[in-house]
């Protein structure tokens, strides 16, 4: 059982992280507006050039010119914006993950050290169930363990291969623009 004194501990330590993964929600969602603001800024202001740009026109040759170099810019811009999207939401994303993390610990650690003064005062000849319970309690902190270090293992290989796909979207946007 827990005392009066640990479950104020306890509820203290999940109110001040709550705080604390509302706080990081809160920074990136500052971060994502200042992005959307940023981004919608520039376009507003790209697109007062081209209008501008346009109407100097003379022909159609130029006309088709002045948009063919409109593109690679509008390219290497969109994927910055995704870029930096991206950048926000896993930083954003790893922050929850290390209070989740922390808090998981936290919680076995307690349930392992609940459990153990539970299992030291079992009654006599329950040595058998004590060792299947311990046994299980393992079978599923191994388990857990397992999964955080999948789920750790695909994230890294997600974000490897967005590097990946951003580096060859630049590389594909750059080249039509050499040939040009």
């Amino acid at each position: 059982m827990m005392t009066a004194e640990q479950l104020m501990a306890a509820h203290k330590a999940n109110l001040e992280t709550l705080f604390g993964l509302t706080s990081k929600a809160f920074e990136g969602v500052e971060k994502l507006v200042e992005l959307n603001l940023t981004a919608t800024k520039a376009a507003l202001s790209d697109s007062a050039n081209s209008t501008q740009a346009s109407l100097s026109v003379k022909d159609a040759q130029e006309l088709m010119s002045l948009q063919a170099s409109l593109f690679q810019p509008l390219a290497e811009k969109s994927a910055a914006y995704s870029r930096h999207l991206y950048e926000i939401s896993t930083g954003t994303t790893s922050e929850f993950a290390k209070a989740i993390e922390a808090q998981t610990a936290g919680a076995q650690k307690q349930f392992s050290s609940m459990l153990e003064s539970t299992l030291a005062n079992a009654p006599a000849g329950s040595e058998s169930a004590v060792a299947v319970m311990k046994n299980a309690v393992s079978a599923a902190s191994t388990a857990f363990e397992t999964v955080q270090q999948a789920v750790k293992q695909a994230t890294e290989m997600a974000e490897s291969n967005f590097n990946a796909m951003n580096k060859q979207a630049a590389a594909a946007v750059k080249t039509p623009a050499k040939k040009r």
